[in-house]
């Protein structure tokens, strides 16, 4: 997907509608600032706010995807395209997060590590050794929280029984068995359970 392509087709269909980036910005309750990045190709209009846009610059999302408006004979090929592109991104951005997660994982933990060390260590108060551990405990368990919604929604987790991928909930992976990324859950499906891959394609 060119950013670029699709930022210059933007800025020239809200000028077409006689629209300043205020007033477009305006209209779909962000800042100028955010059309102004769309137009330069630095980032593409978030998908909540994806078929509005297209409604105030009479295009359709397709257009759009494609920075260019697509004619009839070519619109179910170009509709194709912009979908394996949309995928392919998302899978990108998936595997981003994961990787987010192992480092969010071994910076927590060797932080905690360095917690409990020092408190055991070097001759201190009771109470500041306490402290020491706890502000290791603390950081360990939010930091497991934001590594446990990435795993949770980046990707999909496989049914082993029938093949099912599906975005399992986040107290159905918190609370799972598991060893690494596999965690014995519950298909939604087949309603079996089975110790589940994460996989980042859904087919």
């Amino acid at each position: 997907m060119d950013q670029i392509k699709i930022g210059k087709f933007i800025a020239s269909k809200r000028k077409e509608q006689k629209m300043t980036q205020v007033q477009l910005a305006e209209k779909l309750g962000i800042t100028d600032r955010a059309v102004s990045k769309w137009e330069t190709g630095k980032s593409l209009p978030d998908a909540s706010i994806m078929l509005q846009l297209c409604g105030y610059l009479k295009i359709t999302v397709n257009d759009l995807l494609s920075g260019e408006v697509v004619s009839m004979e070519n619109y179910n090929e170009r509709t194709e395209k912009n979908l394996i592109e949309v995928i392919r991104q998302k899978e990108d951005a998936d595997k981003r997060l994961l990787t987010i997660e192992i480092v969010i994982g071994l910076l927590s933990t060797a932080f905690l590590f360095t917690m409990v060390a020092v408190a055991a260590l070097i001759q201190m108060q009771d109470s500041i050794r306490f402290l020491l551990i706890a502000i290791g405990f603390v950081q360990f368990l939010v930091a497991m929280t934001f590594a446990i919604r990435i795993e949770q929604t980046a990707g999909y987790y496989v049914c082993a029984k029938c093949g099912h991928r599906y975005v399992p909930t986040f107290g159905s992976v918190n609370m799972a068995m598991h060893f690494g990324r596999t965690r014995y859950m519950r298909c939604p499906e087949c309603k079996e359970k089975s110790w589940q891959k994460k996989v980042i394609s859904k087919e």
